[in-house]
């Protein structure tokens, strides 16, 4: 019984210790991604879209698809 209970203590450890370095690789990967210039631009450009679409849909105006033939043609182009 005290071996299955020091194996389980040990595992307790070990796990917590994975654990702890599997945190800080991720904390670290997510800093480097969020300090480069191209997660920055990717998020200007998300927030003036956002921006321009809330101020589209506030305005009342109807939001016009291009081109709405192409929304009817595509089930003829799908094959099985």
């Amino acid at each position: 019984m005290e071996i299955k209970k020091e194996r389980g203590i040990i595992m307790k450890y070990r796990d917590g210790i994975f654990t702890t370095i599997a945190l800080a690789l991720t904390s670290v990967a997510l800093a480097g991604v969020v300090y480069t210039d191209a997660y920055s631009q990717t998020a200007k450009a998300e927030v003036s879209g956002f921006r321009a679409l809330t101020h589209q849909v506030e305005s009342g105006d109807t939001l016009a698809c291009d081109d709405s033939a192409l929304l009817s043609s595509a089930a003829a182009t799908v094959r099985r």
